[in-house]
């Protein structure tokens, strides 16, 4: 972790995200904004430097970028974290296995944390799911995830990583649900069905900001570590990455 302030990118600055991270980095001594990246050209997000996605390029100097932006623009940030030396984390989900691919070669350059749920409360949800999937391997698994009307990708990323979880406790991936209704923040059930008797894990997110708080707590413990892939839980909880 960082003794100094850091200085933060925001790529997808005019999204839900972006916003709250905007709020909440204004707000704490341990950020500076270096610069907000928006697709919607000249859009006034309260803030002083923006940058449209086409000059990109000419921001300034950064300590770490923060992307919560969509697949078509998650490439030129990663290029850009690259050619400056600088680590990403991204909570932009539903990208395609090229990008992935990129994300694991980056790793090796820099400090790379892609997720798709920055929550406390859901990096512990995952290590229960696995250790439940490992202890009941023969009961039926099934994910259901809620979100509100505007999402786009489906199954959730945060329903993807807890579907592997379970792949990791017991060897195969469990079923998918998705519902989209109303401005619904996050709703993800894991549900283990036996011959008599059913298990539900589940987490309900109720405040956007949460992942906001997570994607800066993850993104100053981020700062001065060495190349390589990094989870939310290893940031968290103290462990390594690979």
């Amino acid at each position: 972790m960082t003794d100094r302030t850091l200085r933060v990118l925001i790529h997808g600055a005019s999204g839900r995200m972006g916003r709250a991270l905007l709020r909440l980095l204004a707000g704490d001594p341990r950020f500076v904004l270096a610069a907000a990246v928006t697709s919607r050209p000249r859009e006034d997000l309260g803030v002083h430097p923006v940058f449209v996605a086409a000059e990109l390029a000419e921001v300034p100097d950064f300590d770490v970028a923060i992307d919560f932006s969509l697949p078509a623009g998650f490439d030129a940030i990663l290029d850009l974290c690259l050619r400056r030396g600088r680590p990403l984390v991204s909570g932009t989900t539903g990208l395609e296995a090229p990008q992935r691919a990129a994300l694991d070669a980056a790793a090796t350059r820099i400090a790379v944390l892609s997720a798709a749920n920055f929550s406390l409360g859901v990096a512990v949800l995952a290590e229960l799911v696995r250790r439940a999937a490992a202890a009941l391997p023969t009961w039926d698994c099934n994910i259901v995830e809620v979100h509100h009307v505007h999402k786009q990708d489906a199954p959730s990323g945060t329903a993807l990583h807890l579907g592997q979880a379970v792949a990791d406790g017991r060897g195969r991936a469990p079923h998918y649900a998705s519902l989209r209704a109303g401005d619904i923040v996050g709703e993800h059930m894991v549900q283990f069905a036996g011959q008599g008797e059913r298990l539900e894990l589940i987490h309900r997110a109720t405040d956007r900001d949460i992942f906001a708080r997570g994607a800066l707590e993850t993104s100053l413990r981020l700062a001065g570590r060495p190349p390589g892939r990094y989870a939310v839980a290893d940031l968290l909880f103290g462990t390594g990455g690979r």
